[in-house]
């Protein structure tokens, strides 16, 4: 399974599209682009595969593996790019500004219904991102 995350690149914050078959599955939020430095850059552009993950703080939530020089990059809900994400991904059905985002845990449960029966069987399961 692909999904495309199709970005918008703000000073404040990057505000994004994701896709599966044609299709906006949610809108994203992210940090803005400075460089890819950890903690406080969106991601770099490029082809990434994701895996489920659970942890106390989000519990059941997604990885995005092997971006460069990053590690934990993970689609879970906020609202606010620059308060709530140190690089990862965070699911929204509405953009209410750059880097800003409202039902951010209605997007995360849309995507998860989507990808846990695909992640579940042991399918791969890529993510885009471009602009």
């Amino acid at each position: 399974m692909k999904l495309k995350l199709i970005r918008i690149y703000g000073q404040m914050g990057t505000n994004g599209y994701l896709i599966h078959e044609r299709e906006v599955v949610c809108k994203t939020i992210e940090l803005p682009w400075k460089q890819n430095q950890p903690s406080v850059s969106c991601i770099p552009e490029g082809e990434y595969q994701i895996r489920k993950r659970r942890s106390a703080r989000f519990g059941l939530h997604l990885e995005v593996v092997d971006v460069p020089n990053r590690s934990h990059i993970l689609f879970h809900p906020a609202n606010l790019a620059w308060k709530e994400l140190r690089g990862c991904i965070a699911p929204v059905m509405e953009l209410s500004g750059e880097g800003m985002g409202l039902y951010s845990r209605v997007a995360m449960q849309r995507l998860m219904d989507l990808v846990m029966p695909i992640l579940d069987n042991g399918q791969l399961l890529t993510l885009k991102i471009h602009t």
